[in-house]
Formats: structure tokens, C-alpha cells, sequence
């Protein structure tokens, strides 16, 4: 199977076309990770999605972000509002995300279509297109997702209310979810939480006393809070579904103090709110809301890896059109072989977080059929940290010199990148920090012996490479692969500040592994079952600038047309002195 390349001079910039179509790394990886029945029921749909993303959605996005929402705590006679007044255009967006794509249903509830449910390789899948235009956007999506895979997974029917209403395919019915959890004084440390819940006469119904400090989309619902004489740390906390309004309409007994005056995602308001005496209801079982926050938390990570990867692809689409447009010294900047280099380093880049992202995301999918006691949980609990780690410094990484490429006019508000650079900063903080993923990588392996999924993983991967122009590479990862057998071997018998200090570094060392022996995995595919050796040039790279210990020289126009382009590789050709891609 050929395909000719994309010619990206043709657009003016990174609109007005179709997200979906324009992105085959996105496509390829949907059609690996989906079942089969699934991605072909999806396939059009995700196409219909790019095309009103692109068309519509991205100039709508660019509004947004431009006049932002308002508070208003209180109205002209000072009674409690606790609103936020939306940009006009946000209603729109959530039209077209949750009426006509179902983005928060289709997972629960049979689609057009279908006789079932979609797994959520879905909702993943079009969480990535959509951070294409406003990962802000993004966040009350895939939290509204979160919250019903909780109540869906651990309610016992009290909350199906709710749970009808974050799941509706009607926007008038459809409520948004969220996940209150930083209190000032705790920030990552969760168990330092202090917010307390007082039970009230009506079973379950309790009512909530504090403050939480961050608290993305507002006015939507969901918070952790302490019961009394509960025990220290996180095993004291429960969850509590917290309506804005009461079940009558009366605004609840709580206080929206103010919004952030955040960096970017400008569209997702985020304050602080005082809970004064507010009406919850509790999740299931008191003192069990880490756990179900957990299963909240694994979604969200991987949100926000499909996050990265969506901007990066937008980032990377942006720098594209700009080179093949821009001409200096009488010629398109893409012609110049500095500017060649760095788009195929920076497309090798999408390539790699995607192809660990959305292994993620088969996982997880894998894992919510199959169970806890799967290789694929083992794996699952290892990945999501890991994915969550790396591909956000990517995103900052790709998105920063993206502005880079379209120079001054990078730096300016019309022509977008500016803005997703903005957006891209928060990555690396939401859902935990760098250190803190750190720490979630070494209790996978401690709590979980994720270790003993992952080594067959690799090997399994790297065993069923056999083409003559992947063994070079082949033999460079698995050399890679001793080394993390021996750090995991050291860890293992070092003490916990030794493990802790080299945290950050041993799930580098799993990204990279990992990401060798799935991109190999895949090249091999490709020359297989698509007569394509292009995946195998992105391997390749991948594989020389990750682990070798001086990058080669070569020519870059063949590798360029085919990772930069898309432009299909003959398998032959991989043997022919074919330089490494550059």
C-alpha cells in the first residue's frame, strides 16, 4: 500500500482543513489499537470530527482563548450565583463535542450504530483530535468521561442521576464532571487534604467544610474530603459527588472565591471554592476515595498524554505549512537541509509519543475488559505515569519550536502557536508532576510487579523484528534493554532515597525501550502488511537519536519526503544504502 506525500504548501496555515486526514501517524495508530469492529464503526466518525474541527472548531477555539469567562460569585442584590459567564461561542463547542460526536457517551451507552458500548479507545482517540484545537476544552471533556467511569464502576445506583446526566447525548440534559482534589497546604501530597465531610440525617448525604485550591471547570462537580475520625493520610478520604445546585435549584452552601489568572487554557475556568456547609453525596463506601479517584486519575493521565499528542500534531501540522510556504534566499525553508533535519526530528518526536500513548490507551481498554488481575493492569500502572512524564516536556519541546519556525509571527497571538505553547505549559503539571510520576513509576514496579510484564513485552516486540534493514536497530535496543534489566535489578536491591533519586531516570529509560520496540514493531508491519518501509526510517531515527553514541551524517531529501510528508517507502530501498533518516 502506497501513499503519495502530503503537500503542505497547498494550505495557507493549520486550518481550514482536515485534522483527521492530514495526520496518518493519528489514523495509523487508531486503526492499530482499536478493535477492528470498533475503529471501522469509528473510522468516519473521526473523520466527520477532524473535518469540524479544522473547519470550525479551531477558529472558534482562537475566540475563546482571546476574551475568556467571567466569575460572578454573587448578583446585583447579593445573593449567591456562583456562575460563570462562558464565552457565547463555548456552547457551540459543546454542541458539536457532546450532541452531535457523543464524545461522553458513546463509552456507556450504544451508539448509532452499534448494538454495545465503544471501548475507550474511542473517547481517547477523539480527546487527541480535539487538543488539535483547545486542550482547555479537553479538560471538562475527558473529567466528565472520568467521573462516569467512576459512578459507572463503583455506584450502587444512589448516583444514576448523575450518571445519566454526564453520559447524555443531549446537550440540555448533559452535565460536566470534574475532580476537586489540591488544597493549598497539600498540593500533590493528597493525603495532607484537610477539606472535612460532616454526615447529615439522610443517608449519604453529607456536608462539606474547607477550601480547594485549583479546581479546573469550576462550576461542574466531584470533590475528596475527610469523614469524621477518619484516619490520616489518603486511606481517611472518600469522595463525594457535589452538586452546584441542590437537587430544588438553590445554589449550594459554597463560595467560588475567584478564577485563576492561569497561563493558557483559557477556555477551562479553574478557582478556588469554599465549601460552607455544601450538600455532597458520597461515592460508594466511606474511606475508600483514593481508590476510586485512582481509576480517575489512570483516565486522566492518559487524557493528558492524548492531550501532548494532539498538540503536538497541531504544532508540528503549523510548522509544516510555514516551511513549505515560507521562502528565504529564494527558496522554501523546507528545502534547506537545517530545516529538514529539525522537522524530521520534530515528526520522529510525534511519532514516538504517539506510538507510546496510544500502547497506553490499548492497555487501558485492554485492561477494563480483562480485569485487574491482566498482564495488561501490570502494564497499565506502569505506562500511564510514564507516558503522562514524557510526552508533556515533549509537548512543551515540539510546540516551543514550532513558534520557532514560523519566527516573529510565532510570538503573536493570530497565528496560534503562541497560544499552544501557552496551553502546552500546564501538561507537565496537571494530574501530577514530573517527581510525582516518578515515585507512580516506582510503586508500579514495587506494588504491582509491572516489572514482570514488561520484560516479556519487550522481548515479544523485538523477537518478531526479522528485516535485514531493522537488525542494526534491533540490536541497539535490545543492548538498551540489558541496561534496563540491570538498573531494574539495582533498584531492586538499593535502598528507597536511592530508588527515588534515579526515578525520573528509570522511566526515561522505559520510554525509550519501550518506544524502540513498539516503533520497530510497527516498521515491521509496515513493510509486511503494507509493502511500506516508511515506518521503518522513523525506527530507525528514533532509535539512532535515543540511544546511539554519535548521530551518522546523511542526506535528508528521501527520509524527509517520507516522515515529513508521508511519502511511502519501497522495502527495497531500506537495503540500498539508503541513508539514516535525517
Amino acid at each position: 500500500m502506497t501513499s503519495d506525500p502530503i503537500d503542505y504548501a497547498r494550505l495557507d496555515e493549520g486550518r481550514e482543513c482536515n485534522y483527521w486526514e492530514l495526520d496518518r501517524t493519528l489514523r495509523f495508530e487508531a486503526r492499530r489499537v482499536y478493535p477492528d469492529d470498533e475503529f471501522e464503526w469509528a473510522e468516519a466518525l473521526l473523520s466527520a470530527f477532524g473535518e469540524r474541527l479544522g473547519h470550525e472548531m479551531a477558529d472558534t477555539a482562537d475566540r475563546i482563548d482571546g476574551a475568556g469567562h467571567e466569575l460572578r460569585s454573587f448578583d446585583k442584590y447579593g445573593d449567591r450565583l456562583n456562575e460563570v459567564e462562558y464565552h457565547p461561542s463555548l456552547r457551540d463547542q459543546e454542541r458539536i463535542a457532546y450532541e452531535e460526536f457523543r464524545m461522553t457517551h458513546d463509552a456507556f451507552h450504544a451508539p448509532p450504530g452499534r448494538d454495545s458500548p465503544v471501548g475507550l479507545c474511542h473517547p481517547l482517540a477523539m480527546q487527541a483530535l480535539l487538543s488539535y484545537v483547545d486542550i482547555g476544552f479537553c479538560c471538562p471533556v475527558s473529567m466528565t468521561t472520568g467521573v462516569a467511569i467512576v459512578l459507572d464502576r463503583f455506584d450502587d445506583g444512589r448516583l444514576d442521576e448523575y450518571f445519566a446526566g454526564l453520559t447524555a447525548a443531549t446537550l440540555d440534559d448533559h452535565i460536566e464532571g470534574a475532580m476537586f482534589l489540591t488544597e493549598e497546604q497539600g498540593g500533590s501530597d493528597v493525603g495532607a487534604n484537610e477539606v472535612r465531610a460532616e454526615p447529615t440525617d439522610e443517608e449519604g448525604v453529607y456536608e462539606l467544610h474547607g477550601e480547594k485550591w485549583f479546581c479546573s471547570n469550576i462550576d461542574a462537580e466531584g470533590a475528596l474530603a475527610r469523614t469524621p475520625d477518619a484516619p490520616d493520610g489518603v486511606a481517611g478520604l472518600s469522595l463525594f459527588l457535589v452538586p452546584r445546585t441542590k437537587p430544588g435549584g438553590e445554589v449550594n452552601d459554597s463560595h467560588f472565591r475567584r478564577l485563576k489568572d492561569k497561563l493558557g487554557t483559557v477556555s477551562v475556568p479553574t478557582g478556588e471554592i469554599e465549601f460552607q456547609g455544601a450538600e455532597a453525596f458520597l461515592v460508594s463506601e466511606a474511606g475508600r476515595g483514593f481508590k476510586y479517584i485512582s481509576e480517575m486519575m489512570n483516565y486522566e493521565r492518559l487524557t493528558n498524554a492524548m492531550g501532548a499528542v494532539g498538540v503536538m500534531g497541531r504544532a508540528l501540522l503549523e510548522a509544516k505549512v510555514r516551511a513549505a510556504r515560507r521562502e528565504a534566499f529564494g527558496n522554501p525553508i523546507d528545502e534547506y537541509p537545517l530545516m529538514r533535519r529539525d522537522l524530521v526530528g520534530m515528526a520522529v518526536d510525534y511519532e514516538a509519543a504517539a506510538a507510546f500513548s496510544f500502547e497506553a490507551v490499548r492497555l487501558l481498554d485492554e485492561r477494563e475488559r480483562a480485569g485487574d488481575d491482566s498482564a495488561a493492569y501490570k502494564l497499565l500502572r506502569l505506562f500511564v505515569p510514564v507516558a503522562k512524564y514524557r510526552t508533556a516536556r515533549m509537548a512543551v519541546e515540539t510546540t516551543s519550536y514550532a513558534m520557532e519556525v514560523l519566527g516573529g509571527n510565532g510570538y503573536v497571538r493570530e497565528h496560534t502557536t503562541e497560544r499552544l505553547l501557552r496551553d502546552a505549559q500546564v501538561l507537565p503539571i496537571w494530574e501530577g508532576p514530573s517527581n510525582v510520576l516518578g515515585l507512580d513509576v516506582l510503586r508500579a514496579l514495587n506494588r504491582e510487579n509491572a516489572h514482570e510484564a514488561l520484560l516479556p513485552y519487550v522481548e515479544e516486540k523485538l523477537d518478531a523484528v526479522d528485516h535485514p534493514a531493522l537488525e542494526s536497530a534491533v540490536e541497539t535496543v535490545e543492548s538498551r534493554y540489558g541496561e534496563l534489566q540491570d538498573a531494574l535489578g539495582t533498584l531492586a536491591t538499593e535502598d528507597e532515597a536511592f530508588a527515588q533519586y534515579h526515578a525520573k531516570r528509570l522511566a526515561d529509560l522505559v520510554f525509550d525501550v519501550v518506544t524502540g520496540a513498539l516503533l520497530l514493531d510497527e516498521a515491521q508491519w509496515g513493510i509486511d502488511a503494507e509493502q511500506d518501509g516508511r515506518k521503518a526510517l522513523v525506527a530507525r531515527r528514533f532509535v539512532e537519536t535515543r540511544f546511539a553514541a554519535d548521530e551518522r551524517f546523511g542526506m535528508a531529501d528521501e527520509q524527509f519526503t517520507a516522515v515529513v510528508e508521508y511519502g511511502s517507502v519501497e522495502p527495497a530501498a531500506l537495503l540500498d544504502g539508503m541513508a539514516p533518516a535525517e
